[in-house]
């Protein structure tokens, strides 16, 4: 099949609107009225590989989303699973972050039709609302957390089994296995914040000897007062997880280290 074959079935397929741009031998620009949020076109190719044809976004859509994402926000928690449904909905492959689909017995406009879809769907994870954005949060530190603290060490919403079975003074993640123990909350809001105070004071009051390590979603929409209260009561703190996870890193090994 011509290119001019092609793309004549692509626009009967979706839109009057779709060019294709030769560059190169077997390779063309895919342009489309399909764009990002922020008013940016999808970025496509369609080029022949052994004699097969595919469309690929060759690493531009994920690039485009780390204009607002952290790129490690992607691989993990609820973008992870928007992002992995949207692939495995629309049969794209994601090839070390090249996003890719095979065009099957030439049905070019499926292919088309099924890509812009996908890619659509993955950019999805920019509108996530404020709530939803929330969940992530705890996604995230819980990702964070196993990637840097070994399984056997690393207990997630954890409480003193002997002096409160209730449960009533939790901890997001203790860190064991040294003489003082760590408490890592996880914190988002003011009535966590306040929660944490709470227990940090009950542990002191108890008598447990430990080190407090707090991890905030964004420390600035914490009310100072507030803030201040948990501050007399908290080892460490870091005002947010995605802009200091080079700083939090190190500090949570070192303190593995110390016995």
């Amino acid at each position: 099949m011509d290119v001019h074959t092609i793309e004549r079935e692509l626009q009967a397929r979706i839109s009057e609107l779709i060019r294709l741009r030769s560059e190169g031998i077997d390779r063309y620009r895919v342009f489309t009225p399909f764009r990002f949020s922020d008013g940016d076109h999808l970025a496509m190719v369609l080029k022949q590989e052994n004699e097969h044809w595919i469309l690929s976004d060759e690493g531009h859509t994920y690039m485009h989303l780390t204009y607002e994402l952290d790129e490690g926000d992607l691989l993990q928690g609820t973008r992870q699973t928007i992002i992995a449904n949207a692939l495995s909905a629309f049969g794209v492959d994601d090839l070390g972050g090249e996003l890719r689909i095979d065009i099957p017995a030439e049905q070019f406009g499926d292919a088309l039709y099924s890509f812009i879809q996908a890619l659509l769907k993955i950019s999805d994870v920019t509108f996530l609302s404020r709530e939803r954005v929330r969940t992530t949060f705890f996604d995230d530190f819980k990702a964070f957390m196993i990637a840097t603290i070994p399984e056997e060490r690393r207990i997630f919403d954890w409480h003193h089994p002997e002096l409160d079975r209730d449960g009533k003074y939790s901890v997001n993640c203790r860190i064991n296995q040294r003489a003082k123990q760590v408490f890592v909350y996880a914190l988002q809001n003011d009535a966590q914040t306040r929660d944490a105070t709470i227990s940090l004071l009950q542990f002191e009051k108890w008598g447990v000897e430990f080190e407090s390590v707090a991890i905030f979603e964004n420390q600035e929409e914490i009310n100072r007062r507030v803030l201040a209260r948990f501050s007399d009561v908290c080892d460490k703190q870091f005002s947010n997880l995605d802009g200091n996870k080079e700083r939090i890193t190190p500090h949570l090994q070192e303190l593995m280290r110390i016995t």
